[in-house]
């Protein structure tokens, strides 16, 4: 279609943020006819009719300078993935000409397709790059364009790299911004993870009215090394398959239709078609585009597919245009021709930023939902109910109560559970909030606007509740201990996400009860509190905070911590059976500022000094057994609750400083020997022991052990599995015993 060649130091037709552009081609034909200027105009946010063929044309430019970008980007670091976007170039195109900039991504292997659009919308600037030279020196550096994307880059929404998580962001950002389309682009590799489709459905169920959601699909064949699973459908069962979950409208584009190079196969590389086909065939793109769009936002749940061989228009097609190893470098012959064929006119690169920069009402990152604050209800004081110290109360039910006064006061907030809440306790959540369901029964507490979201999948519970809190509005997953690994990974996504963002949004809260103690007769399957593990390893990023409140007052004061928090990632571990009140609400707020409490201390005692530190509430009950054992034996025995082990860390121990909203509250060595000096120190949790690695690293102790979770087992009560795992009151004793023997 074009010949190219290399620009000249005297070349001063191209634009300044061309520099570093190493080829330039010819004009088309019917350049001087369709690009005289650009078609998305000053003070417009979109074109004005997506059967122009001046829109067509232009959409077809901007879809080959993306591809160029993309493939030279990916080529000066002989890193990164080309292939996958280049398929989706004319969905990606069609959606910027329309106006629709709000987009999401599940695939963060398109990152350099993203950043192609980023820097030609001028979002990049605000990073530094303002030429093409630097967006490749930028590329995959710190401080940087990271390999994946982030929400750190000015424009980019959401993060994106596991698979399977991208319609979370976009249902988020449809729930919160009414009448904004927000496109999602998915490949058909992806769709391989669970529960994407199903996901949707049951979104669509429980919120009718919030389909301007656009998934698009990117149908192209393969995966990441091979054919994708469903590269043998038809178009007709790929229809029906989506259907099949609930759209009403698919909306697919085939560039096989318009083959005129004779390619065999089912997937077909559209830059190999005649100029008249390449443009039919991005008619069809911007044409269907518009329409899918259209549904999307007037209340039809509608899908977009484009279908198209991986990695059209580049340097190689199918799998093996997924990634770039070292070898495929800027000068090797097949970077410098698959460059060469997509290299655009100076001209054409001017009329493609004027179009990219004018989208959408200006640069994404001026215009996007996620580059200003979200204004949040105000909450005021939340009202405590204060227990006295010496009476039993639930705490996950305790918690329920501020969790449904939050409801309350903000109309966004929205509670995630796939298991149920009132299986945790939390009964009262329901009864004020209500469960999202289409079908109202006072019996069950549901009707078709409450604020409970009931998937019976846990990604889907994780990924809402994220989603709502990285675009800015607040939101609590709640989840069984055992179950919350199959939500987590999104969670940690957003939290890092949140780690790394520009602006304030308020923190990703979990409550996860339930726990392995409490789980007794449904055996091990209910019994998996190494998720704890996950958490205590994240509490070095600087933003993740587990809490362990040892009672129902605590509790309260630890999620109103969290509620009135931003960019964190806080985690309530918490039971849902009658348990001793230890501390009072001044207490429990203290102990979570500071990180660990006191909660009892002998008067005498002598033959030395023990620390019993724990984690967790029910796990007290046998350290209290264990108290009177040692003091009957001679010994002082100081209890020590720890709430918050993120600060109980040295300052060092933290990344607290790279993060966005610091945390720089450390207990101070005098304040923590206070607490954890002794001659023999035992770290107890019910769970695993990484929650307590601050206190072991820290303790000035001569002797110390570690008593904690081992595995599950079917038993009678709590009092069993504790005992299976060595939990109990005698056991603690007798370590001591052998630490001071």
């Amino acid at each position: 279609m074009s010949s190219a060649t290399a620009p000249t130091p005297t070349d001063t037709t191209a634009p300044d943020f061309c520099a570093g552009i190493q080829y330039f081609g010819q004009p088309w034909a019917g350049f001087a006819q369709q690009a005289d200027s650009a078609v998305i105009g000053e003070g417009t946010t979109g074109v004005a009719d997506s059967a122009d063929p001046k829109a067509v044309y232009q959409t077809l430019l901007m879809a080959d300078a993306l591809r160029y970008l993309t493939l030279q980007v990916c080529g000066a670091k002989a890193s990164g993935h080309p292939g996958g976007f280049a398929s989706s170039a004319e969905a990606y195109a069609a959606l910027v000409m329309l106006g629709h900039t709000n987009i999401v991504t599940e695939v963060g292997h398109h990152a350099p397709g993203f950043y192609s659009a980023m820097f030609l919308d001028t979002s990049l600037e605000a990073m530094g790059i303002k030429t093409v030279q630097q967006l490749r020196e930028r590329f995959r550096e710190r401080h940087g364009l990271l390999g994946h994307l982030s929400g750190a880059i000015p424009g980019i929404l959401a993060p994106a790299g596991p698979l399977g998580q991208g319609q979370h962001f976009a249902m988020a950002g449809a729930l919160l911004h009414p009448g904004t389309l927000f496109p999602f682009t998915l490949g058909d590799g992806g769709m391989g993870e669970p529960y994407i489709l199903s996901a949707m459905m049951h979104f669509n169920t429980a919120y009718p009215r919030a389909t301007n959601f656009l998934p698009t699909l990117i149908w192209n064949g393969y995966s990441q090394e091979h054919h994708s699973m469903v590269s043998t459908m038809s178009s007709d069962e790929m229809i029906r398959y989506w259907k099949g979950h609930g759209f009403q409208e698919v909306v697919l584009v085939d560039a096989k239709d318009f083959d005129d190079s004779g390619q065999q196969g089912a997937y077909v590389d559209s830059a190999r078609f005649s100029l008249e086909q390449r443009l039919a065939f991005t008619a069809a793109v911007l044409k269907g585009m518009d329409r899918a769009a259209s549904l999307a936002l007037d209340g039809t749940l509608t899908c977009f597919i484009i279908k198209q061989l991986k990695g059209a228009g580049v340097h190689a097609l199918g799998a093996k245009s997924h990634n770039l190893y070292p070898a495929d470098t800027l000068d090797k012959p097949h970077i410098i021709e698959g460059l060469q064929r997509r290299a655009l006119p100076p001209r054409a690169w001017a009329i493609v930023r004027d179009n990219f920069r004018r989208a959408g009402g200006g640069p994404a990152a001026k215009t996007s939902v996620t580059e200003k604050v979200l204004a949040l209800a105000p909450l005021g004081k939340l009202p405590a109910t204060e227990y006295s110290i010496g009476d039993k109360a639930v705490p996950s039910t305790t918690m329920g109560a501020l969790v449904a006064e939050v409801g309350k006061r903000d109309a966004r907030f929205v509670v995630t559970n796939a298991d149920g809440n009132e299986a945790s306790g939390m009964k009262n959540i329901n009864e004020a909030l209500k469960i999202r369901h289409p079908t109202s029964d006072d019996l069950y507490h549901q009707g078709p606007a409450g604020q409970v979201y009931e998937p019976l999948n846990e990604d889907a519970c994780a990924g809402l509740a994220a989603g709502l809190a990285l675009f800015g509005s607040r939101a609590l997953w709640l989840s069984y201990e055992s179950f919350a690994i199959n939500g987590w990974p999104i969670v940690q996504t957003v939290t890092q996400a949140m780690a790394e963002l520009r602006r304030k949004t308020p923190s990703i809260m979990c409550m996860f009860t339930a726990g392995a103690l409490e789980q007794g007769r449904n055996g091990w399957t209910h019994q998996r509190p190494e998720i704890e593990n996950y958490f205590a390893a994240m509490m070095r990023n600087g933003n993740v905070y587990p809490l362990f409140p040892c009672d129902a007052n605590m509790i309260q004061t630890a999620y109103e911590w969290g509620t009135n928090s931003y960019n964190k990632g806080v985690v309530i571990i918490a039971s849902k059976s009658p348990l001793p009140v230890y501390t009072t609400l001044a207490q429990g707020q203290e102990a979570i500022e500071r990180g660990a409490i006191t909660l009892y201390e002998s008067n005498g005692g002598t033959r030395g000094t023990v620390v019993l530190a724990a984690t967790g509430d029910m796990v007290f009950l046998p350290v209290f057994e264990a108290k009177t054992q040692l003091e009957q034996a001679g010994y002082r025995v100081r209890i020590v609750a720890v709430v918050n082990p993120r600060r109980l860390y040295r300052p060092a121990d933290v990344s607290w400083d790279t993060v966005s909203e610091p945390d720089n509250q450390f207990m101070d060595d005098d304040h923590f020997n206070a607490l954890f000096d002794g001659d023999a120190l035992l770290a107890i949790s019910g769970g695993p022991s990484a929650s307590l690695e601050p206190v072991l690293l820290r303790s000035r102790a001569p002797k110390r052990d570690v008593v904690c979770w081992q595995r599950g087992e079917t038993t009678a009560s709590p009092a069993e599995i504790m005992a299976f795992n060595g939990i109990t009151a005698e056991g603690m004793t007798a370590r001591v015993a052998k630490l001071l023997a």
